[in-house]
């Protein structure tokens, strides 16, 4: 499969929704109710919270002829080396073929000098979970946040970077 990965322009805000809401709603199903998730689509992925977005974090968006299919959102490193990884979402019949793993490398690459990747993943989020356990996140914390009203199972975990791999 031949894809590109780039940074984020801010024509590929439509795009990115598109792949928040489509790859949320085939993960969250059963795990989410459908009007929690659609309340914080809204709210974290409108036009201006995308903005924002776009001018305070690195976000990349992969594309397959020219059409992006997903998506990957970093925090900007912090001087103890450590970084924040928002989210990697792809459109599942994109999923499982190098395209998640080439935007977290990315994303580990342009940040810079960074020590430690943090994510926040809700527990029975198999593909999530297993995604980032295969790039060699470990979990450091499992704790209950209050999500829309709705209570999740969240794990937090960390991908400690050497400096050989960025």
């Amino acid at each position: 499969m031949n894809f590109t990965i780039r940074k984020m322009r801010l024509e590929d805000i439509p795009h990115i929704q598109k792949v928040a809401k489509i790859s949320w709603d085939s993960t969250y199903e059963g795990i989410i109710p459908k009007s929690v998730q659609e309340s914080f689509l809204k709210t974290a992925y409108n036009d201006e919270m995308m903005k924002r977005r776009y001018e305070g974090s690195l976000i990349f968006v992969a594309e397959v002829e020219g059409e992006v299919i997903g998506f990957a959102n970093f925090s900007r490193l912090k001087e103890n080396g450590e970084a924040e990884l928002g989210a990697v979402y792809l459109y599942p019949q994109f999923q499982g073929q190098g395209i998640g793993t080439a935007l977290l490398k990315e994303g580990i690459n342009s940040l810079g000098n960074v020590k430690e990747l943090y994510i926040n993943v809700e527990k029975d989020n198999l593909i999530g979970k297993n995604f980032y356990k295969a790039k060699g996140f470990k979990v450091v914390s499992e704790f209950d946040d209050l999500f829309e009203g709705h209570v999740l199972k969240t794990m937090r975990m960390v991908l400690e970077i050497s400096p050989t791999l960025n």
